[in-house]
């Protein structure tokens, strides 16, 4: 499954996307590493994906929360 990612560049994340059908959000980080965390709701990606501070959304919200899925 490819998901199309947008630019992010702040925080130490390079870009995110979501996948609305299989609620999976994935993030590539400034590091190369792409995790992918799955069951994540439409309202909670949307709102980390425009987050002004990404990476305070991310250990907020995210992190702790959903499984993941390493994909590099």
């Amino acid at each position: 499954m490819a998901i199309e990612r947008k630019p992010i560049r702040r925080g130490g994340i390079k870009s995110a996307g979501y996948d609305r059908s299989n609620r999976v959000l994935e993030i590539e980080f400034d590091n190369g590493s792409v995790i992918q965390h799955i069951a994540v709701g439409e309202e909670i990606a949307r709102r980390f994906i425009g987050a002004s501070s990404p990476a305070s959304a991310y250990k907020d919200t995210i992190q702790e929360e959903f499984t993941i899925k390493r994909i590099k």
